[in-house]
C-alpha cells in the first residue's frame, strides 16, 4: 500500500493536493495511521470517536508532505485541508484551490484549516475562489464552520477561534509547513 502522507503537496499540474480522511456529511472521525498509511476509526479513551454533533459539514483532510511540528507550536499532525464539494469517500485525492485559512487553537496548539474548494469547477458547490468571494457571497458557510469547530466535541472546550485569512495567507501557512518527510 502506498503512504499517502508520502505523495507531494502539489500535484504533476502544479495544484495542491488533500487526502479526504473524513466524508461530508459523515461522523466518524477516520485518521491515516502515520506508520501503515491505513484509514482507521480514531481513538479516545479506547473507544472509536463518533461526532456526537452534526456530522462533518465538508470534506476533511489534510495536505501531504507537511506537518506542523510541535517544536514550532503546531498539533504534530499534517496541516489540516477542509475542502467544499460533495462528499467524497475516504482516501480520495483532491486537487484544490486554496481560498482561505480558518485559524484556531486546540489545547494550546495551533490547528490551521485549509478551506479549498476542487480545481475542477465541475467537482465545486460553490461558485468561491478566494477569500473575497467567499465572504462576499458565503459568509454563512465561514459561520459555520467556527461553529461547528467550536462545538462538535462536546469533550473539548479547549478549541479556541483565532480567525480568519485569505488565500495568501492559506498558500503561505501549506508552505510554512510543507516538508519532505519520511514516516
Amino acid at each position: 500500500m502506498k503512504n499517502l502522507l508520502n505523495l507531494p503537496s502539489k500535484s504533476v499540474n502544479g495544484n495542491y493536493q488533500a487526502i479526504v480522511e473524513i466524508p461530508a456529511g459523515t461522523n466518524r472521525k477516520t485518521e491515516i495511521n502515520k506508520i501503515t498509511g491505513s484509514f482507521e476509526t480514531s481513538l479516545r479513551n479506547g473507544n472509536p470517536r463518533i461526532i456526537d454533533f452534526l456530522g462533518y459539514p465538508v470534506n476533511y483532510g489534510f495536505v501531504p508532505s507537511t506537518l506542523m511540528t510541535k517544536s514550532r507550536g503546531g498539533d504534530g499532525d499534517p496541516i489540516d485541508a477542509l475542502i467544499i464539494c460533495e462528499s467524497l469517500p475516504i482516501g480520495s485525492i483532491v486537487e484544490f484551490i486554496p481560498i482561505a485559512l480558518l485559524r484556531l487553537k486546540d489545547s494550546d496548539e495551533l490547528d490551521s484549516k485549509i478551506i479549498g474548494v476542487p480545481t475542477n469547477p465541475n467537482s465545486r458547490t460553490i461558485c468561491a475562489t478566494n477569500f473575497n468571494e467567499l465572504k462576499t457571497m458565503y459568509p454563512a458557510i465561514m459561520d459555520i464552520l467556527v461553529q461547528w469547530f467550536l462545538n462538535y466535541d462536546n469533550k473539548n472546550d479547549f478549541t479556541e477561534f483565532i480567525g480568519w485569512e485569505d488565500e495568501l495567507k492559506a498558500l503561505e501557512e501549506i508552505e510554512t509547513w510543507r516538508q519532505k518527510l519520511s514516516y
